[in-house]
């Protein structure tokens, strides 16, 4: 049986490294520190630290076929792409007022940095920050001209009136989340989306307060930074809120104190009506969507009022065509509940399984196997939607979660009992489903303003 090969392809400061499964070289990428399993691009992920490449290359031998090494790194900070020659630096002054230092391997340029007091290398974006000073700037352009590399230099601008939130790289000692308030998260059953919003934002409170340590921290830090959010960063108040949530959490929770009331002005949340399409709006989104993974994707979020998450998470198993039911297991507030099941979408799937034969999940992504199952990415659905809002001209501010607000609008206009409804979308609170109430326009035709019966 011939051996599959090994693909090698090297980025910047990292090396992406994809091959057959196998224990025993499954084993030696895990020797190697740092080195990650990419989940999302079916991958492995390994620093370009030194002397990694060449040990990859002495272990694999003949069987890689392909070794690539890019001549550029390319990096997006705030939205503006940057491209990095292989002899290249970038220097980026932050608002924060730290450098940060963007580019390939070079042993002497590290070596220079690492004598910077309260250097930093950040692991996840992949770059070097020195707090700022022209001592230390003007040092840094010396030793890069010394080794014959060129240099980039940039200033992030200044967002008017708002101040960023604190970063890693704002502080030389930046405080990790607490391991037991992670622990404690997974512990209660908290969904992945909830454990992914509270762990930066109680982050970004307790290093508001660096010098505090987390055992002193109490109810006028809370005060002090639900304050600060509101006046300084100018957030939103759901954001307010959440902040305001996750910290409780901490206190109640991890802690075990009482459950209490902190008194800061905890906002009143913004009431906002959602936007929905029209029937006749839907209809030409479904037929500008040709390709027949994409047009059922879009059929069972609409048909169904699926939330995004929701969609990626069913499985083939799910659908009851018996029942003309969908089941959707740990919904939001760990809930399963049954929604229902259309027959033109029933027809549109049938199609699709025949065509695309998915393995678990009901839609997977390229990188999907039989042996490892990948959900199809949410942003990959945005995309289908944006496309087809695109074709057909429409100019609302039309997100996928649209989608499932039209379902249940276009359901009570066709009079349908909103106590149905409720429990089509699984909402806790009949409160959240009479905002659809609000929206649908059907009845208006009927009214009259009082101006029209007048004698003017």
């Amino acid at each position: 049986m011939q051996q599959r090969l090994i693909e090698v392809e090297v980025i910047g400061r990292k090396i992406i490294l994809k091959m057959p499964k196998n224990d025993a070289d499954i084993n030696f990428i895990r020797s190697i520190q740092y080195a990650r399993w990419n989940k999302e691009g079916f991958f492995w992920d390994v620093p370009h630290y030194p002397g990694n490449l060449e040990r990859i290359k002495q272990y694999f031998g003949e069987r890689i076929s392909i070794l690539k090494e890019h001549e550029q790194i390319e990096v997006k900070i705030i939205g503006k792409e940057h491209k990095i020659g292989k002899n290249e630096v970038l220097i980026l002054k932050s608002r924060s007022g730290r450098l940060k230092l963007i580019f390939g391997f070079h042993a002497g340029l590290m070596k220079v940095i690492k004598t910077i007091p309260y250097y930093k290398w950040d692991s996840k974006n992949k770059w070097w920050t020195v707090p700022y000073s022209e001592q230390f700037l003007e040092e840094i352009k010396t030793k890069i001209k010394e080794f014959g590399m060129a240099m980039k230099f940039e200033e992030e601008e200044m967002i008017s009136g708002v101040v960023p939130k604190i970063s890693p790289l704002d502080i030389p000692n930046y405080r990790k989340c607490p391991e037991e308030y992670v622990h404690k998260l997974e512990e209660r059953r908290y969904s992945e989306g909830t454990i992914k919003a509270y762990v930066p934002l109680f982050e970004e409170f307790i290093n508001f307060f660096s010098n505090i340590s987390l055992e002193e921290l109490g109810e006028k830090e809370v005060m002090e930074f639900s304050r600060y959010l509101v006046t300084e960063r100018k957030v939103s108040s759901s954001h307010q809120n959440q902040a305001i949530n996750s910290i409780k959490f901490y206190f109640e929770k991890v802690r075990g104190g009482e459950r209490k009331f902190y008194h800061v002005d905890r906002p009143i949340r913004e009431k906002i009506l959602p936007e929905v399409l029209s029937e006749e709006e839907v209809s030409a989104i479904l037929k500008a969507t040709k390709n027949l993974k994409h047009k059922a994707i879009l059929m069972t979020i609409y048909s169904a009022g699926l939330r995004i998450g929701e969609l990626t998470k069913l499985k083939i198993k799910d659908i009851d065509s018996k029942r003309m039911q969908i089941r959707v297991e740990q919904a939001k507030g760990k809930k399963d509940r049954y929604t229902i099941l259309s027959q033109r979408t029933l027809e549109i799937l049938r199609l699709y399984i025949k065509q695309e034969k998915p393995h678990e999940y009901l839609f997977e992504g390229q990188k999907s196997t039989k042996e490892f199952p990948v959900k199809y990415s949410t942003t990959s659905i945005s995309a289908i939607l944006n496309k087809a809002l695109n074709n057909v001209g429409i100019k609302k501010n039309v997100t996928v979660h649209t989608l499932r607000h039209s379902f249940a609008t276009h359901l009570l206009e066709r009079g349908t009992d909103l106590r149905y409804i409720q429990s089509l979308l699984g909402h806790e609170s009949p409160k959240t489903t009479q905002i659809y109430t609000h929206i649908t326009t059907k009845g208006f035709d009927q009214i009259k303003s009082p101006l029209d019966g007048l004698d003017l």
